[in-house]
């Protein structure tokens, strides 16, 4: 029996579900499933490719979390098979190249792409952005994962996210920068990196091939129109993230992800969700809200306020690839 689609509700496609308590897209099935985004009805969960026709009268949304490297495939499936919404994980494709393709063929097909880059609405990233706005200063956007500080472990990671860390950790950050900072690749007047903090490893993933990444990095960005914004990235830093605000120096303020109001919600899924990967639980709410916001617009037009559009995601990969080279650069 397939789930239609009620009053008010797109149906959803999730393309590319994952291993539980470990793929993204297993946890956007289980938030969905649950009732907590009211505009969606998940109606499909595929792996190979296999869909009916829309149901008449609905609009269908699909939400792409499978690898980064089939999503260009997927997307164009996806436009086949009727979905006039995508729902797209980051960083989108593996390079600038192919996800400006992928912007063009939705484009040409009239089909609307929204990113999910949930950090652009947390409640931590608003919180600094509006300290700023009314005391001045440098923020600095913290995000930390909770790998074990090993040669297996980050040989695992890197080789599961071998299009590096820029481009999958750091690259919610980055889209941060593109889209409140006016931050991009012509617009950089300078990339300073932090060489006391950070760090490049050339390590062997469970395959046997070598990876070579960051396992941790900061950065400070100056942009030609008097801009100053930095990020620091850490594989084995823990389960908090956060964003600072400095002046001369000195740290005026900071707010956490969890905070102290969403860290009995982590408790609960801790419980609900044994084993599953930490950081599901401290940005659950956020992934809530994008889903919403982006089933809403597909559901019934209600724009999808500050939810990362594919132009975003397109400026903040060439921002990423950009980016690496440099760094690695002054790390050498």
């Amino acid at each position: 029996m397939v789930a239609v689609a009620g009053d008010g509700q797109c149906e959803v496609v999730l393309v590319g579900c994952g291993a539980p308590s470990r793929g993204m897209g297993w946890y956007h099935a289980e938030q969905m499933l649950k009732g907590k985004c009211p505009s969606a009805k998940l109606c499909f969960v595929v792996e190979p490719w296999f869909l009916g026709a829309v149901a008449e009268g609905k609009k269908r949304l699909a939400l792409i979390s499978g690898r980064t490297a089939d999503n260009p495939k997927l997307l164009g499936d996806c436009i086949k098979a009727g979905c006039s919404c995508i729902y797209l994980e980051k960083p989108g494709a593996p390079t600038v190249t192919e996800l400006a393709a992928m912007r063009d063929e939705a484009a040409a097909a009239g089909v609307s792409v929204l990113m999910g880059y949930n950090k652009n609405v947390c409640k931590y990233v608003r919180k600094a952005r509006e300290y700023q706005a009314e005391n001045g200063g440098v923020i600095t956007f913290v995000s930390n994962n909770t790998y074990e500080n090993t040669k297996e472990s980050l040989g695992e990671c890197f080789e599961r996210n071998a299009e590096g860390m820029l481009k999958n950790m750091a690259i919610h950050e980055i889209a941060l920068l593109v889209s409140f900072f006016d931050v991009t690749v012509e617009n950089i007047a300078e990339c300073v990196a932090d060489k006391e903090f950070s760090s490049s490893q050339t390590l062997t993933g469970p395959s046997g091939k070598e990876f070579t990444d960051f396992d941790k990095v900061k950065f400070t960005i100056k942009t030609k129109t008097g801009k100053e914004v930095s990020v620091q990235a850490d594989r084995c830093g823990g389960d908090t993230s956060y964003a600072k605000v400095e002046k001369d120096g000195l740290e005026v303020f900071r707010h956490s992800m969890p905070d102290e109001e969403d860290k009995a919600n982590v408790s609960v899924l801790e419980n609900e969700y044994p084993g599953a990967m930490p950081y599901f639980f401290s940005q659950d709410p956020d992934y809530i809200t994008v889903k919403e916001r982006v089933a809403n617009f597909c559901a019934n037009g209600v724009e999808a306020t500050g939810v990362a559009t594919i132009d975003i995601a397109v400026e903040t990969l060439r921002v990423a690839e950009y980016l690496t080279p440099t760094i690695r650069e002054q790390l050498a």
